[in-house]
């Protein structure tokens, strides 16, 4: 077991390195230059050559990437270009929102893919259960950010009962961060539970067609009873690599929400950072993000041999 979670966390560490020489490559092949765009059109080559000496970004290729990358080990991320403040706090800051937001989604989406998932696929002959499928099915086909406008027109606009955007800090007024996040985490949620409960009834159906099941009933074990001693941990399998995907798509799904409820997340900090030609805290928020996919797919390999400790061999 310590083996195999050498093997993943090296692989981990090498994908990380290759990530961040593949951000900061794409981030510096962009047209621009930070100390112009700073000073505006009309400022002189001796400013522009001063404040690209400040900046660093006058330094050979190769050392600004070992000081920026050698600076994300430790926390530090540069200084902005535009505000000229420490981008590490921002991100740390605006990453707790994110996760947040992220996590509220997941829990939603598991809520709605488990129960209703499983109940598909016990009952795939009936018409309740086809129609599980056929809402699951629809549900794929809407865009989170689409819910979420649609979510706010039927609880925000017509009933009234849900802010519609912004965010208040739990330690100020938690009900207030609770009612103001509900929506986002639905909007998150149901588009993504949609799509876990098509995998979870594949994997259960699956599941059910086992011997060992059938074993497990003729010993006298109810259809259901059989099933949650038996058959969801093998069928959590397929399941979690989905979940591995499907987190990596919430976080990613998160920058466009973030900007329709006005949340103060990563997405937001990144599309001010586009838009403002602040090219260092786009980097390091693009890194971020990438790292936190890795991390994902790193914890779903250990979940793979904590589930099943056959894989561990066989991968």
């Amino acid at each position: 077991m310590i083996l195999y979670l050498l093997k993943r966390a090296a692989v981990f560490l090498v994908s990380t390195a290759a990530a961040g020489v593949l951000v900061f490559g794409f981030m510096a092949l962009l047209p621009g230059d930070p100390a112009e765009v700073a000073l505006g059109v009309n400022a002189t080559p001796e400013a522009v050559a001063r404040l690209r000496a400040e900046f660093g970004t006058d330094r050979p290729p190769l050392t600004q990437f070992a000081d920026w990358f050698g600076g994300l080990v430790t926390g530090d991320f540069g200084t902005s270009y535009v505000t000229s403040s420490p981008i590490g706090p921002q991100i740390g800051e605006r990453l707790a929102v994110t996760a947040v937001l992220v996590g509220g989604g997941m829990l939603v989406a598991l809520l709605i893919a488990v129960p209703a998932g499983t109940f598909a696929a016990v009952h795939h002959r009936n018409p309740l259960g086809v129609a599980i499928s056929a809402l699951s099915q629809l549900g794929i086909a809407i865009p989170a950010f689409l819910a979420g406008i649609l979510l706010v027109f039927v609880f925000a606009v017509q009933a009234q009962v849900l802010p519609s955007g912004g965010y208040v800090p739990a330690a100020e007024d938690p009900v207030e961060w609770f009612r103001g996040l509900l929506l986002p985490w639905l909007s998150l949620g149901l588009v993504q539970g949609a799509v876990l409960t098509r995998y979870v009834r594949s994997a259960v159906l699956d599941v059910m067609r086992e011997d060992f099941l059938r074993t497990a009933r003729a010993k006298g074990r109810g259809r259901m009873g059989a099933l949650w001693r038996h058959g969801l941990r093998n069928a959590s399998v397929p399941v979690v690599t989905v979940l591995g995907l499907q987190l990596a798509t919430l976080l990613i799904g998160a920058v466009v929400v973030e900007r329709v409820f006005v949340i103060p997340g990563l997405g937001d900090l990144l599309l001010n950072g586009v838009a403002g030609r602040d090219l260092l805290l786009v980097q390091g928020v693009v890194m971020v993000l990438v790292v936190a996919v890795l991390l994902i797919n790193f914890l779903v390999d250990v979940a793979y041999a904590a589930l099943d400790p056959r894989l561990r061999g066989a991968r």
